[in-house]
């Protein structure tokens, strides 16, 4: 079974971001993380994503677990909205251009080459993975910070 959790962070935002992907195969774990020195909280939280996916490069069937504290930006996006989005030429409803429209049409190729069941917990909560990727996020924005 493959398991990946995602969270993202950001200092301010927009400011110093980081993502975190805790990856689990057959019970073997993997950290990933990475920062943006200028970023939104929304793009951190697609870059995990984005990158838990990616660490795979055969069409592999995942179960992603992402997190907010309130909203399930990640997994609505890329279950329910992106539908419209693509069908309306990456507009929303309102005919306004899709925020992170870059990013969303990453996960998605990296969402169709894979099989995924979306999950979501509710960021902040005591999800002990969830804990270790926002962890994992916040590391990335302290070792950035720590360089510049």
């Amino acid at each position: 079974m493959i398991e990946v959790f995602t969270d993202g962070a950001c200092r301010g935002n927009p400011g110093p971001g980081g993502w975190g992907a805790l990856i689990r195969v057959d019970g073997e774990e993997r950290n990933l993380s990475g920062s943006a020195p200028d970023t939104t909280n929304n793009r951190m939280e697609l870059m995990a994503a984005i990158e838990g996916l990616a660490y795979f490069s055969q069409p592999s069937t995942i179960c992603l677990t992402t997190d907010s504290t309130d909203s399930q930006y990640v997994r609505q996006g890329i279950t329910q909205w992106i539908t419209g989005w693509k069908r309306n030429g990456w507009r929303t409803s309102n005919k306004q251009p899709v925020k992170n429209q870059d990013l969303w049409q990453q996960l998605d190729v990296l969402a169709e080459k894979h099989a995924v069941s979306w999950f979501w917990v509710k960021g902040h909560s005591g999800h002990v993975e969830n804990e270790r990727a926002d962890q994992l996020a916040n590391e990335a924005i302290d070792q950035m910070t720590a360089t510049s």
